[in-house]
């Protein structure tokens, strides 16, 4: 390069440097800096003096002032910083900080690029809010300096500050919004036989009450009656307190109620159910595949939970049939405090209806009484205080008392005589929740709970020459935490610990000949699980497996430790159709003890007990923990508007006694220990669309007990219904909603005596009667049709109200449930059959708000 082509370039670069360097010698408009040190300079520059509180003003910054005038300067620094300037000479000044300050800011999402509309903005405390405009900013004047300020917006998580920290300056302060994620469960099936009905991945069935349509028979969402609609799911005898998952008793069944478990559900002993559909949010239904989350419920789980947002507005409802009327309602307290309330009284005290008369028949029919009074009336009442501390911090607090009160007063047609009874039904329990969200992938739930059933009853026979008083009392509290952390998009990790603890108390006394029994025990229960899900990145392929590890404590008599696994996996191989392996072990240390089926009509002969004996105990007359195992496999298919579902299962139940097993023949009171298993397959076929739903389900079980002591040791299980058949439809137009149903079902196995002269053996006092090969009759078949039709209007633009009317047993077919036999006061054998509900009508209205 030529020298002077050099030195031309050289004396560019030279210039441009210098200006560049000239350039960041001169004062920036933006420069910003500490407000005390820039005081001070002021001091020195204007010979003044400020008077301050250092803590005040260290660390505040400001943009310093271009003006050359104190005047000016001062006021900008006031705007500024919202501090209180007084002027108290011309040489001394005074800086302070106000308690009420004027604040602003700018909304944006968490990466700074897009600006939230719409906010919420909330002064907490106080009743000062306001919105972010289309800008996503806001300001707020005369606010005090230490006020929190909430800012949430729906799909953000909700954010926290000072009203110091936001306080007017130019430009505002920019606030960032984090993104709210929520990983959701995938739903199989959207209407699943009705609305409000859906089968998730997990293979679990979801109620949602509020989007439930309509059932044959159901003008309301009674949630124990409508379970009964899914294949596996029936009550042999036309009950809610007598529900039979997968061949199981009812006490193998785990009820909750808000996390807490229940001992009684049911009203009218046992035909309707005890829970407010209108506060219940959600019902989950598990056959298998439970989570180790659960421990009991060997046959299956009906987990309710009440509606758990505090709503901005007030709601509630009210109705009633003919049989009660109700109340519901939720009321906001504050804008993160609200109460549920509902409550529930029968009228059957003061009115009867022909829902009554039906009802009473089915529940007090006996052959030979010919005159009867009764006084029975029943209520429910439940409670709900919802808090939420912050997003983060939620605490429920939930309260329910169920009561059944009966007199009864009956008089024999043969002999004239006189028999009073009294029974007193209650169960009362309370608990709560706390939930914690602690980062976007770790959550923990903290629930406990106290509960307490009391069955009291008094029986005064032959003119009250014989009093027979029983008390069966059942208390059980229980802590468990549960955490959940998020490892990956496709893993997360469930642990927990449980303890609970459970006593029962059990009470006989007769006066003639006199008895008296007390039995009290308790079984403490410490349990850890731990659980790992998966879900495939595509998403086909779901995976739940882990296991609950059991120390179970009977404090009078035995210890063991008990592990118990769980699977659930779930695998989508095409478009339309989707493959369930399921499995789970399980164990339960309380049952119910069936008494004399004599004892109260019947209508109420179960006590609690707990179980006194290990596992794996054959011992006569003992309660051994009950185990079961089970395994499942189903195909299910779902395309436009046909679904269709084919599982196949096998459950093995052991520790059984006959005491547990209702017996009414020659091993009625002896208590020998067994086993059952059951096979079955469940089909369904269920055709939908906007306005009308089909479906038909079938259920094939083989249900057998095995006793070693009991000749012969193997024969059909009470509760071994071979084929049940399930036909319904449903129509919305507008705003009717009909339904009709048909169920069949084949008959349950009973024993016959033997034929005469061999049928009574006189050899005992007092006498018994000589039964046939357990379980080798069987009952005839069952058939039951129903309907419904409920009506929606518009009362005014608040209210809503809905009326109803629906028939059960509407060919009003005579349908044996039971059938058994006894020695009747002549000496002879007499056959009482147990009919089912009649024609039986039914009417409702409702109104909501």
């Amino acid at each position: 390069m030529p020298k002077t082509h050099l030195k031309q370039v050289i004396l560019c670069c030279l210039l441009i440097s210098g200006i560049f360097m000239g350039m960041a010698q001169q004062p920036s408009n933006t420069t910003t800096t500490y407000l005390i040190p820039y005081i001070q300079q002021l001091e020195g520059d204007f010979d003044v003096k400020f008077s301050y509180v250092d803590e005040d003003l260290r660390p505040i910054i400001i943009n310093i002032p271009q003006s050359k005038d104190l005047d000016k300067i001062l006021r900008q620094i006031q705007d500024e910083t919202q501090l209180i300037i007084k002027k108290l000479s011309d040489r001394y000044y005074t800086l302070s900080k106000s308690n009420l300050v004027d604040i602003c800011a700018f909304v944006l999402d968490n990466y700074a690029e897009n600006t939230v509309t719409g906010a919420t903005v909330e002064v907490i405390g106080s009743s000062i809010a306001t919105i972010t405009d289309l800008d996503g900013s806001f300001s707020l004047s005369n606010i005090p300096r230490k006020a929190s300020i909430r800012i949430k917006h729906l799909g953000y998580k909700t954010r926290y500050i000072t009203a110091e920290d936001l306080v007017n300056q130019n430009p505002c302060t920019p606030i960032l919004l984090g993104v709210r994620y929520q990983q959701l469960e995938e739903v199989v099936v959207f209407k699943f036989l009705t609305s409000g009905l859906t089968k998730e991945l997990d293979a679990s069935i979801l109620l949602n009450t509020k989007e439930f349509g309509i059932l044959p028979g159901l003008t309301e969402p009674d949630v124990l009656h409508t379970v009964q609609a899914l294949p596996g799911i029936k009550s042999i005898d036309e009950t809610v307190s007598d529900i039979n998952i997968r061949g199981g008793t009812n006490d193998q069944n785990l009820i909750l109620w808000d996390g807490i478990k229940m001992y009684q559900n049911g009203h009218f002993f046992g035909l309707i159910s005890a829970f407010n559909p209108y506060l219940t949010d959600e019902v989950r239904i598990i056959k298998n595949g439970t989570s180790a989350a659960y421990g009991e419920g060997l046959s299956g789980i009906i987990d309710m939970r009440t509606k758990n947002t505090v709503e901005a507005e007030y709601f509630g409802g009210a109705g009633f049939n003919l049989i009660s009327g109700d109340i519901y309602g939720h009321t906001p307290l504050s804008d993160n405090l609200a109460i549920q309330f509902s409550a529930r009284r029968s009228v059957t005290d003061f009115l009867n209806t022909p829902t009554y008369d039906q009802f009473f028949e089915r529940t007090f029919q006996d052959t030979d009484v010919v005159d009867r009074d009764a006084n029975f009336y029943f209520y429910d009442f439940t409670a709900k205080i919802l808090y939420d501390y912050n997003d983060n911090q939620k605490l429920r607090l939930s309260f329910i008392n169920i009561n059944n009160n009966l007199d009864y007063t009956e008089t024999s047609g043969d002999s004239g005589r006189t028999n009073q009874s009294s029974l007193d039904q209650t169960n009362l329990s309370f608990g709560g929740t706390l939930e914690s969200n602690w980062s976007e992938k770790f959550t923990s739930l903290i629930n406990g709970y106290y509960t307490r059933y009391d069955l009291d009853s008094r029986i005064s026979t032959n003119d009250a020459a014989q009093v027979l008083s029983q008390n069966n009392e059942v208390i059980e509290t229980s802590l468990k935490l549960n955490t959940n952390y998020i490892i990956s998009d496709q893993l997360d990790w469930l642990n927990g610990y449980q303890f609970t603890e459970v006593g029962i108390t059990n009470f006989t006394d007769v006066s003639q000949p006199p008895f008296n029994n007390s039995t009290k025990g308790v079984v403490r229960t410490h349990a850890v699980f731990s659980e790992l899900g998966y879900l495939s990145p595509n998403l086909k392929f779901r995976a739940k497996g882990g296991a609950r590890i059991n120390h179970v404590e009977n404090l009078n008599t035995f210890s063991e430790v008990l592990v118990e696994p769980r699977l659930n996996l779930n695998y989508t191989f095409s478009n339309h159709y989707r493959l369930e392996i399921l499995g789970e072990l399980k164990h339960q240390s309380t049952n119910q003890i069936i008494d004399l089926e004599q004892n109260f009509l019947g209508i109420e002969k179960r006590r609690w007990m707990l179980s006194d004996s290990p596992s794996g105990t054959r011992q006569q007359n003992a309660l051994p923990i009950t185990r079961s195992k089970q395994v499942s496999m189903g195909i299910n298919y779902d395309k436009d508007s046909w679904y269709a579902s084919l599982e196949g299962f096998y459950k093995e139940v052991d520790g059984i006694s006959t005491a547990t097993q209702g017996f009414q023949n020659q091993d009625q009171f002896n208590g020998e220990i067994g086993n059952y298993d059951v096979k079955g397959v469940e089909f369904l076929i269920n055709h939908k669309s906007r306005s009308f739903s089909s479906w038909l389900s079938y259920t094939y079980n083989v249900n057998d007990y095995t006793f070693e002591d009991i000749n012969p040791t193997n024969f059909p299980n009470n509760l071994d219904i071979r084929h049940n058949v399930t036909f319904a439809s449903t129509y919305t137009y507008n705003k009717v909603k009909l339904g009709v149903g048909l169920n069949y079902r084949t008959g349950k196995p009973y024993t016959e005596p033997q034929r005469a002269p061999n049928s009574i053996n006189t050899t005992v006092f007092p006498n018994t009667i000589n039964f046939q090969a357990p379980n080798s009759s069987r009952l005839s078949d069952y058939l039951r049709a129903d309907a419904s039709a409920t009506y929606d209007f518009d009362i005014s633009p608040g209210i809503r109200a809905s009326a109803g009317a629906s028939v059960l047993n509407l060919l009003n077919k005579k349908n044996i449930l039971n059938t058994y036999y006894r020695i009747n006061d002549q000496g002879e054998i007499e056959k009482v059959e147990n009919i089912s509900l009649g024609l039986t009508p039914n009417v409702s209205f409702r109104i909501s708000f």
